[in-house]
């Protein structure tokens, strides 16, 4: 392949929010920011609402993630949050092609779903 293939931190963060509304016990994201905050407010909603990505300046590529959750009532907390985390770093991976270092989830709130 020709050329270069540059994947944004905001679409790599709309991949890591698609990927995390995929495992069973997570209701939604929540706003992170004032900018989510507007957008909710306004009725829009973006895929990457509740993720934070952040690039490490000395390894290019490499990425962490901040993902603030929030999960149904019932489930096994921990076990969600695993799978949060394991399929962010798989999406991140096989889908943009970048390495996410760190995955921090953050559980905000728990909804009767």
């Amino acid at each position: 392949m020709k050329g270069n293939i540059t994947v944004t931190e905001q679409a790599l963060a709309a991949i890591v929010g698609l990927a995390a509304h995929e495992v069973p016990g997570v209701v939604g994201m929540s706003p992170v920011g004032i900018r989510d905050g507007l957008s909710r407010i306004l009725g829009r909603s973006e895929a990457s609402q509740g993720v934070v990505i952040k690039a490490d300046p000395a390894k290019p590529g490499h990425y962490q993630a901040d993902l603030y959750v929030v999960v149904a009532f019932g489930v096994k907390v921990p076990t969600v949050v695993e799978g949060i985390a394991e399929r962010a770093e798989w999406a991140a991976e096989k889908l943009a092609g970048v390495k996410l270092e760190r995955v921090h989830v953050h559980v905000v709130g728990v909804s009767r779903g």
